[in-house]
């Protein structure tokens, strides 16, 4: 309810200012002034701060900032970013600008399991994430008729057999020609070469449930029945090299207890996977997420 009202009160800001919405997203060394010159840039360009966030790392001495601001006119925006130029070189910056309502380019890779992959397609349906999905790939066609029938074009790129090279070289085409930004991993339950992990550092959001890496393998969900867990859960974060161990984007748990059988903790860490990964994308297309190191700062 809270997020449709944020959502209800966004569109009465649209309205009211008559102008576009955009994003400024920076870090950079902390120093004295930061604020106010990014301020004092908006205000001289005719634009107008909506929301500002910003975080001062003490242990890396690092800055973040996060800035919704709209600007009156097309010619008021050019100039902030014209203007910002001189700012963010004075203070080492590093700067995005990006208007807000822009739908991030997002191609989905699933693998059978679909509680991840339908509640994208709902969230994407109903204008709950600003995405726009490209496509999804699978290793199966079990997903397949889902997909089409919405309207979403299907990719099956087999991994049995086949050459790792060879099916890294048809995911980067197919991202290539999609044009695609953010790529999500919603159980696609193959592991990403180190190339491709590199190649698209920053920009690949991975879920797994929290047992891991206590209950490797497979059957997670009987082997927590077995030891009598009392938290299940499920981790989103970014994917790098090293398996499942990422910067993370978000988390989340439920109390669970002794009555609950193998089949009934299954559906309630689905329904807890499905909605981290959404509030990750979420996060994502909104320009929240700061990679820092190891580690994110979401403003």
């Amino acid at each position: 309810m809270q997020y449709l009202q944020n959502k209800f009160k966004l569109n009465i800001v649209e309205k009211k200012k008559g102008g576009a919405l955009y994003i400024l997203c920076l870090n950079c060394d902390d120093r004295p002034g930061i604020v106010g010159a990014v301020a004092t840039a908006l205000c001289n360009s005719n634009c107008n701060i909506e929301e500002s966030s910003q975080f001062d790392d003490p242990y890396s001495k690092q800055f973040f900032m996060r800035v919704r601001f709209s600007a009156v006119t097309e010619k008021a925006q050019e100039k902030f970013r014209t203007m910002f130029g001189a700012v963010a070189e004075k203070f080492g910056m590093n700067w995005s600008l990006r208007e807000m309502n822009e739908m991030v380019k997002t191609l989905v890779l699933v693998s059978k399991d679909d509680h991840c992959l339908n509640d994208i397609i709902y969230r994407w349906r109903t204008k709950h994430l600003n995405i726009e999905i490209m496509g999804v790939v699978s290793n199966h066609t079990v997903n397949q008729a889902l997909c089409e029938q919405f309207g979403l074009k299907f990719y099956h790129v087999p991994t049995l057999g086949v050459d790792k090279n060879e099916v890294d070289e048809q995911h980067s085409r197919i991202i290539a020609e999609t044009g695609t930004e953010l790529i999500v991993l919603a159980r696609y339950m193959q592991i990403l070469s180190e190339n491709m992990c590199e190649r698209y550092a920053g920009r690949v959001i991975n879920i797994h449930h929290s047992f891991l890496p206590g209950f490797k393998g497979a059957k997670p969900y009987h082997q927590a029945y077995e030891r009598g867990v009392k938290l299940i859960g499920a981790t989103a974060h970014f994917v790098t090299k090293n398996l499942d161990e990422g910067p993370i984007i978000d988390q989340d748990v439920m109390r669970i207890d002794h009555r609950d059988c193998p089949k009934k903790l299954q559906i309630r860490g689905q329904d807890t996977e499905a909605r981290v990964l959404a509030r990750a994308i979420e996060m994502y297309a909104e320009r929240r997420i700061f990679l820092h190191g190891s580690r994110t700062v979401i403003l």
